[in-house]
């Protein structure tokens, strides 16, 4: 068989360069690591080999990453952590492209890990996350409000998607004992649940938000967030801010009107409460399965936000769904390998006395 010229010359290394000029942008502006933080804290209770820990927070922080590339364009989105959207740079092909390249990619160190349950659990937590960012764009682009138990659904699928991922593809490699006796499944529920809600609140509140992001974007953007869903479904005879979201504004007046319809309305500290206990929770959750201070101090620090809004007004807040992390610089000191090597003994000691989880199940059913 001839081979052309091309094939001969080509230099494959070089080409990919340029084809993940979108993805290694977005991957160079600084974030806060919040998801290898999460995975180095699960480890807490899974103990697993550094080898797989590493390969399991490498795919899953490409994930996320392109995940946000193609985010962004749904979103019409202009700034990503305080820089321009890839697409605007890189254009809207090449960028999708890109992300579509790094999901495979992603698939393709999977496999390494060589073990016969990975594909499987890659394309289910794909699957969910797929679906339930699909539900999402389908509500905002026929201005359908979701009721408080269909968005809970959805951001269990879509949040929870790279969550369960992470945390699915550590347990198969967790001792047989802690696979066979214990179920994340809620924790990870709950940990999606606030992260996304916390995540609408900042949106809507956080002046650090506008600095990265643009103000209020979800109100630009059309988005049924958890505080507009909320003062929509329980205003009904109140048009105001349906009318402001169909308009995908980008009046700053107008947009600081909306937000304070929803003080008003009493949308605001609805979600701030709603967080709290989901937060509560969290914790509760956390000590059925044996405790887990890393992952408590995590959460604590995403909860500061809110013990600075006591008056309605936050002076620092957080960007979007990967931008949370911005409080978790002490997060960087105490969740260190050694440090969890450490406790490792006694976090298994915990684990075996307490009681088997019971499996919740994580699939919703929508009514459009």
């Amino acid at each position: 068989m001839l081979e052309s010229d091309e094939s001969s010359t080509t230099d494959p290394d070089s080409e990919n360069k340029i084809l993940l000029e979108p993805y290694e942008y977005i991957r160079t502006i600084p974030g806060k690591q919040i998801r290898p933080k999460l995975i180095k804290a699960f480890n807490f209770w899974f103990n697993i080999p550094d080898d797989k820990l590493v390969v399991i927070g490498d795919l899953v922080e490409m994930l996320h990453n392109a995940s946000l590339l193609i985010d962004d364009i749904q979103d019409n989105s202009k700034l990503r952590r305080g820089s321009p959207v890839a697409h605007s740079i890189y254009g809207v092909p090449l960028t999708i492209n890109a992300a579509n390249y790094v999901y495979f990619l992603a698939m393709q160190k999977a496999l390494t890990l060589k073990h016969p349950d990975v594909t499987q659990i890659f394309v289910e937590q794909m699957l969910e996350l797929h679906h339930g960012q699909g539900m999402e764009i389908w509500w905002r682009d026929n201005f359908v409000s979701p009721s408080e138990s269909e968005y809970r659904q959805m951001v269990i699928r879509k949040c929870g998607g790279l969550f369960n991922l992470g945390v699915r593809l550590m347990q198969l490699f967790a001792p047989v004992e802690i696979r066979n006796t214990y179920n994340f499944d809620r924790l990870c529920q709950l940990l999606s649940l606030l992260f996304q809600i916390r995540d609408d609140y900042c949106n809507l509140i956080s002046e650090e938000y506008t600095n990265n992001k643009s103000y209020c974007e979800d109100l630009t953007e059309g988005k049924f967030s958890f505080p507009i869903l909320h003062a929509v479904n329980t205003r009904e005879t109140d048009t105001r801010i349906i009318h402001i979201l169909k308009q995908r504004t980008q009046d700053v007046e107008l947009k600081r009107y909306c937000v304070q319809l929803l003080h008003e309305f009493g949308s605001i500290e609805y979600t701030r409460q709603t967080c709290d206990d989901l937060a509560k929770q969290v914790y509760d959750e956390i000590d059925v399965l044996g405790g887990n201070n890393y992952l408590e101090n995590i959460i604590q620090n995403l909860m500061e936000i809110f013990r600075q809004d006591g008056d309605d007004e936050v002076e620092n807040g957080h960007d979007d769904d990967d931008d949370i992390e911005d409080d978790d610089t002490f997060v960087n000191d105490q969740i260190d390998d050694d440090d969890i090597d450490d406790q490792q003994t006694q976090s298994e000691e915990n684990n075996i006395n307490h009681k088997k989880m019971t499996t919740t199940t994580t699939n919703g059913k929508y009514h459009t």
